[in-house]
């Protein structure tokens, strides 16, 4: 991972001119989360698994994008057992109307930044492979792991030079019982 690690309010540029900082999300933002990821899916499901892994103390990192004092995006990496220290990215919102302009983006590479800066060795994903194979996201990297959600959208990133091990058992947070 070449990028630095982000700072308390890492910021970025976007079009327009518009600033959006990158931050720790706090006590107080979990109105304004819910309502984020609300509205970037279409069932409130997403919304619910933010919410039970906050609850239940398995947010390891929750990262928020802020623009001139709201809420825009969020990102959760959660607890993950397995051979080693990973780490399970799920879900990344944006609101709509800030979809396509970077947000997300960053703050995915934020969170995989502060997961090497604290030490962790993997990151899981289940999604779109074009999108987040930018990142260094490898399905074969997670062909050998079992997972309710092992397939072709699941994948492995080695935070550091490599994976301590390629194959193993992991087990998501509870919380992710309900969308299997």
């Amino acid at each position: 991972m070449a990028a630095a690690a982000p700072g308390p309010e890492d910021e970025l540029q976007e079009k327009g001119g518009v600033a959006t900082h990158i931050r720790d999300e706090k006590p107080g933002d979990a109105a304004a989360v819910r309502a984020v990821v609300e509205a970037a899916f279409p069932q409130p499901t997403e919304a619910d698994l933010v919410d039970q892994l906050r609850a239940d103390g398995d947010s390891v990192i929750s990262l928020v994008a802020v623009d001139d004092g709201k809420v825009v995006g969020q990102i959760v990496l959660s607890k993950l057992t397995a051979p080693f220290r990973a780490l399970a990215l799920a879900p990344v919102s944006v609101l709509p109307d800030r979809q396509n302009a970077g947000i997300g983006s960053r703050l995915i590479q934020a969170g995989l930044d502060r997961a090497v800066q604290d030490g962790w060795q993997g990151a899981f994903v289940l999604g779109e492979p074009e999108y987040y194979s930018r990142f260094g996201f490898d399905a074969a990297l997670a062909r050998n792991f079992t997972s309710p959600y092992a397939g072709r959208y699941f994948m492995a990133l080695a935070l550091n030079s490599e994976l301590p091990v390629t194959e193993g058992n992991l087990i998501h947070a509870p919380a992710f019982a309900a969308l299997v």
